[in-house]
């Protein structure tokens, strides 16, 4: 991303050097991906393989879930290994050599890697016998056939490929001899549940009945996928899912409520890869919903949609107290919203908003919290809510529509919180807002504004009743049409650009859901679920309030360094059945753990967002860790309300509704007052901040009562503050 008047560092360039026709346009290219420190940077002819194949991978999903649908686990199947292909020939298992290091270094993984390449090869030469077997009527292959020429090279490959691509240290733009044999395993993987599960042995996964190979593909199947999280989502989910990996196997020696009979390794792993794991909610979620917008948020790319976000953004909002910061919640909210990472978006939207930030007068460390709070905030944004709505209506099996409604109460009184939180902060330090000649001409992009076209489309289509992929695929159509009347048209060159980059953006988030499969799979079939429900009912038994606490810093704790996806698939396999069980409706339930899974982003001391906004404002990350936690707070407190007011997820009839929104509103109003203490235009001493917080605390509940005596605390805060502010002007 790049901007004409302010480079990165926060300077301003003279306005002499901006384009005459800008009109001081400030956004360019603010979505497009970053190319990460471990991501291969090809040239020539194999730039041009690498890109046919990602334009190849994003097309064989529009085609298939709009013109001729595969068998449901087939395409599964192709969807992962279609990732993994791609992830592996992207991201470097290593760091990628220096200039003083020369080509490359340790030379050996190189020769060991072809050697691993053999068997890998075998493996999948095998997946063709086989199936020339199953075609001949073959109803069982046999056993040493499966073990010995398929299992065993196939797990020597992969471990080889693997532990190889830790050392294998290359440029940039050379390829990769180990990863090029975990490319074949994974080719080998796919083939072979391609042939098993389209015949009448898939019945019998999980039984001492199901195929030997069933069990190495799968261990290989698995090791290949925590391999490429490791590489593009670091090593949280893949400790986490090792953890629950262990667990499996550990089970029967452990004490208490985690102890359980325990599984074989050929059991459970004859099961993982099956609906019941890998190929069960997450990847069906990943393989429809997430890819569709994905490619969606693509094209919207492609025509420039998200820098007209942006400026629109500036433009309405860049005048007021502390304008920067008020812009990066709106524009942040919208990208945050498509592309369903929050340390991504802080990635692209912040390099322009946060230099802004500082240069009207926030600190390094408030610019980088209101970014990251700001694009946290994106992921429970109806009606995309990064891809959490989707994967909470396939698991819950609530209509996606009543998520979407539920979540429009919530997600306003996040961003007013936040918003409030900003304009205090700029009151407090006496912000000026931007310069006329600093900004974009709204009237301008006001003429622009069909460019919100493709995102009305999608929110009419899905309350028409329209399919989900239906709706994302009018929508991505439509951004290309919108496209043609604006200054940005897409051309054939650009949709295939589109479908390329659409590919690239969903290789983290396919192979994270993938990891999170693994995880469910484990809770799922060792039942570590229904005892961890057990102790949540022990503990609500002394009392609800502790019990969603508990639940509070588990969900928390699961999300911690996870992107938001995976984060709440976890969270809503092991502590939603236990708030269900409590009596909590699932709607309520569900959401409670999906908004901690998104908040964990900002929560201390593993908080994504906030770590990368600081890398992008230059401030210390644990303090900026912890200021977006406060500027976030309201997402910490609203969940909790959840349960004691069904109204703010609109579980209620209209006048309560209504009277819920606007109590609560002036609940998060008074808490950003309290928590930054600032009130009625003068700074505020402790007392009157616990006064406002407990008023806001009692506004938020909802009850009768507690608003009479939230706006009684209130009024009596104002009082006591315009009282400080006349004892401070006599002085």
């Amino acid at each position: 991303m790049t901007t004409e008047q302010y480079p990165k560092d926060g300077s301003t360039q003279s306005s002499e050097n901006a384009m005459p026709d800008d009109d001081h346009i400030l956004a360019h290219d603010v979505d497009e991906e970053p190319v990460e420190a471990n991501r291969r940077v090809f040239e020539g002819g194999l730039l041009k393989f690498v890109t046919l194949l990602a334009i190849a991978y994003s097309a064989f999903h529009l085609y298939t879930l709009n013109i001729a649908p595969l068998e449901t686990w087939s395409f599964r199947i192709v969807h992962i290994a279609g990732a993994l292909v791609l992830g592996f020939i992207l991201y470097a298992g290593a760091r990628f050599v220096s200039a003083e290091e020369g080509p490359a270094r340790h030379r050996w993984t190189t020769w060991i890697g072809a050697v691993a390449l053999l068997p890998a090869l075998y493996a999948l030469y095998q997946t063709y016998s086989f199936y020339q077997m199953v075609q001949g009527g073959t109803v069982r292959i046999p056993v040493e056939l499966e073990t010995w020429q398929f299992g065993w090279p196939l797990l020597a490959a992969t471990a080889t490929g693997i532990i190889m691509s830790w050392f294998h240290q290359r440029d940039r733009a050379r390829f990769s001899v180990p990863d090029l044999v975990l490319i074949v395993c994974s080719v080998a993987v796919a083939a072979y549940f391609l042939v098993v599960y389209n015949t009448s042995m898939r019945m019998s996964t999980g039984t001492s009945f199901a195929p030997i190979g069933i069990s190495f593909a799968a261990i290989a199947g698995t090791a290949l996928i925590m391999e490429l999280t490791r590489r593009v989502a670091g090593m949280a989910l893949v400790v986490i899912g090792l953890v629950f990996l262990i667990y499996v196997f550990a089970g029967p020696y452990l004490p208490g409520f985690l102890g359980y009979p325990g599984l074989s390794v050929q059991r459970f792993f004859s099961q993982v890869y099956t609906d019941a794991g890998i190929l069960g909610p997450t990847t069906a979620v990943s393989s429809t919903y997430i890819i569709l917008f994905i490619i969606f948020a693509a094209f919207l790319q492609a025509s420039k949609v998200g820098d007209y976000f942006v400026n629109f953004a500036f433009a309405a909002a860049g005048r007021s107290r502390g304008g920067p910061a008020k812009v990066a919640i709106f524009a942040s909210g919208l990208m945050g919203m498509i592309n369903g990472t929050s340390a991504g978006n802080v990635v692209s939207t912040g390099s322009l908003t946060i230099p802004l930030m500082k240069k009207v007068g926030y600190s390094k460390k408030s610019a980088g919290a209101v970014e990251a709070a700001a694009s946290t905030g994106g992921q429970i944004m109806p009606p995309i809510m990064g891809a959490g709505a989707f994967i909470m209506a396939e698991i819950t099996g609530i209509p996606y529509t009543e998520i979407a409604i539920a979540a429009i109460i919530p997600a306003i009184l996040y961003f007013a919180s936040v918003y409030f939180m900003v304009d205090f902060e700029a009151k407090k330090l006496g912000m000026r807002g931007m310069r006329e000649d600093e900004l974009p001409n709204l009237k301008r992009l006001a003429k622009q504004a069909y460019l919100f076209v493709p995102i009305v489309i999608l929110i009419v289509a899905l309350f028409q009743g329209y399919s989900v992929i239906r709706a994302g695929t009018l929508a991505t159509v439509s951004a290309a049409v919108v496209s043609w009347i604006s200054p940005h048209k897409m051309g054939i060159a650009s949709i295939l650009r589109a479908l390329e980059i659409a590919s690239y953006m969903a290789i983290q988030i396919i192979v994270v859901c993938a990891a999170a499969g693994v995880i469910v799979g484990v809770i799922s079939l060792t039942g570590v679920g229904a005892r961890f429900s057990v102790l949540l009912l022990d503990v609500a038994a002394a009392s609800n309030l502790l019990a969603l606490v508990f639940a509070m810093f588990i969900s928390i704790l699961l999300g911690m360094g996870m992107p938001t996806t995976a984060a709440y698939a976890v969270a809503a396999s092991v502590v939603a059945p236990g708030l269900v069980q409590l009596g909590i409706e699932p709607l309520t339930a569900h959401f409670f753990v999906f908004y901690f899974a998104v908040v964990s982003a900002i929560t201390p001391p593993v908080a994504l967002a906030s770590y990368a906004a600081a890398g992008i404002s230059g401030a210390n990350a644990m303090e900026t860790s912890v200021a977006s936690f406060r500027i976030g707070i309201a997402a910490f407190i609203v969940p909790f309300m959840f349960f004691y007011n069904g109204a703010l997820l609109m579980e209620a009839e209209w006048l309560e509704i209504a009277r819920a929104l606007v109590t609560a509103t002036f609940g998060v109003y008074i808490l950003s007052g309290g928590v930054l203490g600032w009130f009625a235009r003068v700074s505020a001493p402790w007392s009157t901040r616990i006064l406002l917080i407990v008023a806001a605390l009692m506004m938020i509940e909802g009850g009768g009562w507690t608003d009479l005596g939230g706006i009684g605390l209130a009024v009596l805060a104002f009082f006591m503050q315009r009282q400080r502010a006349l004892g401070m002007a006599t002085a």
